[in-house]
């Protein structure tokens, strides 16, 4: 349904019988440059059916096999991963939008991969035994991302669906040169004896949206100066991910850094959820800058997988 232009081109592309592993990306020209771009994708996923269509021709996704499974009336998920890889580029035939992804035995190749494809848009690379039967629902290959360090500025927070007494998530935020406040990510994982400790610390510091750089919230709100807002500033259209989500917050006075482990930036947010590391009483909270960022060398993404 949210990406009928795929339909069309698994039809054309690839082998009139067979099941694939494989991903949709949908890669989008940024700073001179194409990547792959999540926020994109996650766009994608949407409940009307005019815009479906319409970002079915603005950002067309492409698909990229992994694995294949099964090819005409043969079942690959007892042969070792060699066989189905070349089982797997017999079914693709890459024209435009099906790929298959890139495989290495040679480790220093693969250290180097781990390196390019961050700066194309990816956050790390897959280490599949070579030998090994595919096994759904099973932890059998790695997942290698970069892990990094930041410090953050703690903005506000949203409360624990178990109640109003537990914190949910921290909102963390970077201060922009021009001085504002970006919304980077959360915090979320907390035992729940620690969220309500967080909970109780955090009170001293709640604010009201006029005292908070995220105080275009309050029009959001409906004028809640006291108590929790709207979104974090970030784009706000829905999608399958956040539809019913309670995305509300208590805003905080920016004044308590702490230290997060993150792997990958996509634009000026993390791409998946920070983990607490320690608080950071030492900072201020107005040296906390994308600066302090590593910055990954950028590449293009046909450099990484031709054809995207």
């Amino acid at each position: 349904r949210y990406f009928p232009e795929v339909i069309e081109s698994v039809r054309d592309e690839l082998a009139a019988r067979c099941v694939l592993d494989g991903e949709i990306v949908v890669p989008r020209e940024i700073d001179g440059r194409t990547r792959l771009d999540w926020e994109s994708l996650s766009q994608r996923i949407h409940p009307a059916e005019s815009r479906i269509k319409m970002l079915s021709a603005q950002t067309p996704a492409h698909f990229i096999g992994f694995d294949a499974l099964a090819t005409g009336d043969t079942s690959l998920m007892k042969e070792p991963f060699r066989v189905r890889r070349d089982a797997l580029l017999g079914a693709v035939t890459e024209k435009q939008w099906c790929h298959v992804t890139r495989t290495t035995e040679d480790p220093e190749l693969g250290a180097r991969w781990l390196e390019q494809f961050e700066g194309a848009g990816l956050d790390g690379i897959v280490a599949k035994p070579s030998h090994i039967t595919y096994q759904p629902d099973k932890r059998v290959m790695f997942k290698i991302k970069h892990e990094r360090t930041a410090d953050c500025v703690v903005a506000g927070y949203r409360v624990h669906k178990s109640g109003e007494d537990a914190i949910g998530s921290l909102l963390l935020g970077l201060y922009k040169p021009d001085g504002t406040l970006a919304s980077v990510g959360v915090i979320g994982a907390f035992p729940m004896a620690r969220r309500r400790e967080l909970f109780a610390e955090l009170q001293s510091l709640r604010t009201t949206f006029d005292e908070h750089p995220w105080n275009w919230a309050a029009h959001t709100a409906g004028g809640n100066q006291a108590g929790a807002g709207d979104r974090t500033p970030r784009r706000n259209e829905g999608s399958r991910w956040n539809a019913g989500k309670d995305l509300t917050f208590v805003p905080l006075r920016p004044e308590r850094v702490v230290e997060v482990r993150y792997d990958h930036m996509e634009g000026e947010r993390f791409r998946h959820t920070a983990q607490f590391n320690r608080w950071r009483p030492d900072r201020d909270p107005r040296s906390c800058t994308y600066e302090q960022l590593e910055q990954p060398v950028t590449f293009k993404l046909a450099d990484i997988m031709p054809g995207l």
